[in-house]
């Protein structure tokens, strides 16, 4: 059997000798109808179709009880191995307990589920960008002056890991100021909001870091002119807007995940598991900074 690597597998034959010949994958994606998940499945096909195994994509129309049922048609029809990207992660546990009993190995990608067990996660590395982020504001702002953060809904995984990178980063930047923190919970119009009350208590910020690209857009409208130019403003996701924002110059850099390696290194693994060979449980797929040199190749 052809061994496939973690990353990048690009050397299987094509001739009928390659381990993903006979092997038929199920991926459960929690919606099409947003750009991100869209991505995943494109890297996802492209893996699929490279490796010789036969892809099943269903959409869960961000509908848990659909999902439920797309599992449960993977585990019936007898797949090799499934990969779901879960609406909800204490919802799609059950289901997942389901193909764990019928020896069937399932991938989490972009979410983790709860309550069963999953032979790896596939997701963005968050602490990375953090850090990344910090590096990129803190580099434009010539290593002084003073900032405030943008913090996703509390509680959540993303916004917890990319507070801890961040913070992190900033350590190597000690003319680097955090003068206020607040959440706006990943929420455009929150980030509007908050961004314009902190303006009014520290009105000569000289950057803004947003755990995500819409909190960040929020906080580009609240500064008005002084985006881009007198302060620089950070967001992490590198969504199409966030892009868009990034190339008109009034955000100067995105943290973009890639969600096409996310789909290709879940099918990667799926099919690993498939094969009885070593997974690790969590594989961390790499961020990159996104700013207006490099925003024109960016494939998202």
């Amino acid at each position: 059997v052809v061994a496939v690597a973690v990353v990048g597998a690009t050397s299987l034959l094509h001739n009928g000798s390659s381990g993903g010949k006979d092997q038929k994958i199920g991926l459960s994606l929690s919606t099409l109808n947003n750009p991100f998940f869209v991505q995943i499945r494109n890297g996802a096909e492209e893996e699929a179709k490279k490796l010789g195994v036969d892809l099943t994509v269903t959409d869960a129309q961000n509908d848990a009880s659909q999902q439920a049922n797309q599992l449960q048609n993977f585990v019936s029809g007898g797949l090799s191995a499934v990969v779901v990207n879960p609406v909800d992660s204490d919802a799609a546990g059950p289901s997942v307990r389901a193909a764990n009993k019928d020896g069937i190995p399932v991938i989490a990608v972009d979410r983790g589920v709860n309550k069963a067990q999953t032979s790896a996660l596939v997701a963005s590395d968050n602490v990375e960008g953090g850090q990344l982020g910090a590096k990129a504001l803190a580099e434009k702002l010539g290593g002084k002056g003073t900032i405030v953060i943008l913090q996703g809904q509390a509680g959540t995984s993303a916004s917890r890991e990319r507070g801890a990178g961040f913070a992190a980063g900033l350590k190597a930047y000690p003319g680097i100021k955090v003068v206020a923190k607040q959440p706006a919970d990943f929420d455009r119009t929150k980030g509007l909001d908050v961004m314009t009350n902190l303006l009014q208590a520290h009105p000569a910020v000289d950057g803004v870091f947003a755990e995500n690209d819409e909190m960040a857009l929020g906080a580009i409208k609240a500064l008005g002119a002084k985006a881009g130019k007198s302060v620089q403003v950070v967001g992490f996701d590198g969504t199409p807007d966030g892009l868009k924002a990034v190339e008109a110059g009034t955000l100067y850099a995105s943290v973009a995940q890639q969600p096409r390696e996310l789909g290709r290194i879940a099918v990667q693994n799926a099919l690993r598991a498939a094969e009885d060979k070593k997974v690790e449980q969590t594989v961390k797929v790499p961020v990159k900074v996104v700013t207006k040199e490099n925003v024109a190749g960016f494939e998202g």
